[in-house]
């Protein structure tokens, strides 16, 4: 197979593996509320599914799923005069009355309905002529807002269908890194970063899977290279996208990372060195018999896509803090910033920094050790872990390597983030010198 094929099946590992569920449960909720507001059960009529789900955006883990219920106009007297909880009110209890072992709860602008390891976010809204929104907001005395999510939709398919179907594959892709490496960033607003990246060039508007190696190097490329925003202009309605974590230096990574797989096009590493960038969704390399001389392991290592759904929404850093008895501890990325090598004998304590989780979250931890040493000693470990309710994992430097610590936070059996640092333990190189 060449790169063409494996993009291919990238994308194709990417798909919802769910849909079916998902659309049985839009049904649900819409037809809960067309009996309350209509007094009829249709699954579909005057609902609209936006978001992700609505953009075809989506990628298979996704927990946030979004629509609208559409209300009928001739109730806007009952709720226009200060009824925005009243609405949310109304739209929750019709739902937990229709399904009343399911979790529904009233947010600010939404009606929250929990499933497993998803949840629909509901806005009651009312059609305006031009086929905008106004919806509720329930902040001090409340408010009524806009949203525009046809533009939104209507412009993705027009750029998707000029740049040959690549804006919403590149989206996709997108996402997957996003996974990866805990990138904090909202659905929309990497459908729009993505957008302009595409309408900012011709070079990809002829183009297919063969070139989407050197598309995805370009695109991080372009992200590493933006300004910082404070919001963007969503593609579409022009709507404010809020930025919530500064992208460029993940981005930046990624663009090495690509440059690297790219560099390695035809040898035995390529596909893990495309891995490294998206994740397990891209094709897995060939197994080769091992060689008569290689060291015998047992590959212990677990991946926390086979245990949870992934869908990275939120900011998780781990910083680790380095001590040994009779001097001054450190932080590991100071360490590293000053090239200090990492010795033997140091104690190591990560912690991770919570602070801009949900409430509900519950950590996982994964440590794993890599290298000759790690593979001849039979310790490449690699499990996923439940954290003993500190937020920390102590371990200790014992051999030569790099060693690499995840941090998982999941919620309602979703990791919704993630955050990591590699730790090279090198006091050979030091004792050489």
């Amino acid at each position: 197979m060449g790169i063409g094929e494996d993009f291919e099946e990238l994308l194709d590992n990417l798909q919802l593996s769910n849909s079916d569920t998902i659309s049985l449960r839009y049904g649900e909720v819409t037809s809960a509320l067309n009996k309350e507001f209509r007094d009829t059960d249709s699954k579909t009529a005057n609902s609209l599914r936006v978001g992700s789900i609505g953009r075809f955006t989506a990628i298979d883990g996704v927990s946030d799923l979004d629509m609208i219920y559409i209300m009928p106009s001739s109730s806007w007297d009952d709720y226009k005069d200060g009824g925005q909880y009243k609405l949310l009110k109304a739209a929750k209890d019709a739902i937990s009355a229709r399904y009343p072992t399911t979790t529904v709860k009233v947010d600010r602008l939404v009606v929250r309905v929990l499933y497993k390891d998803f949840h629909i976010e509901v806005q009651p809204a009312f059609e305006l002529a031009d086929g905008s929104f106004k919806y509720p907001d329930t902040v001090g005395d409340g408010s009524w807002k806009i949203t525009k999510p046809r533009e939104e939709i209507e412009e993705m398919v027009a750029s998707n269908n000029r740049k040959n179907r690549n804006l919403r594959r590149l989206c996709k892709m997108a996402r997957a890194w996003k996974n990866k490496h805990g990138v904090a960033m909202g659905g929309l607003l990497i459908d729009t970063l993505a957008y302009n990246f595409l309408e900012s060039t011709d070079v990809y508007d002829e183009r297919s899977y063969y070139y989407y190696d050197y598309m995805s190097r370009d695109f991080f490329e372009y992200l590493s290279h933006e300004k910082d925003h404070d919001y963007y202009l969503a593609v579409g309605s022009r709507q404010h996208v809020k930025v919530k974590k500064k992208f460029q230096r993940k981005a930046k990574k990624a663009y090495e990372l690509c440059q690297a797989a790219i560099n390695a096009s035809g040898q035995k590493n390529e596909r893990q060195k495309w891995r490294n960038v998206f994740g397990k969704a891209f094709p897995a390399p060939v197994k080769l018999e091992q060689q008569a001389h290689a060291h015998v392991f047992r590959n212990t290592e677990e991946f926390v896509e086979d245990r949870f759904r992934v869908d990275v929404r939120f900011d998780l850093s781990v910083d680790c803090r380095v001590s040994q008895k009779g001097f001054r501890p450190s932080m590991l990325t100071e360490m590293l910033s000053r090239h200090i090598p990492l010795l033997r004998n140091k104690d190591l304590l990560f912690v991770a920094d919570t602070r801009h989780l949900p409430q509900g979250c519950e950590l996982f931890w994964k440590v794993l050790n890599r290298g000759v040493e790690a593979e001849s000693r039979d310790e490449i470990r690699g499990q996923i872990v439940r954290d003993d309710g500190s937020g920390q994992k102590s371990e200790r430097t014992s051999f030569a390597g790099d060693h690499f610590v995840e941090c998982y936070a999941v919620l309602r059996g979703v990791v919704v983030a993630r955050g990591g640092t590699v730790v090279p333990i090198n006091w050979r190189q030091a004792e050489a010198a």
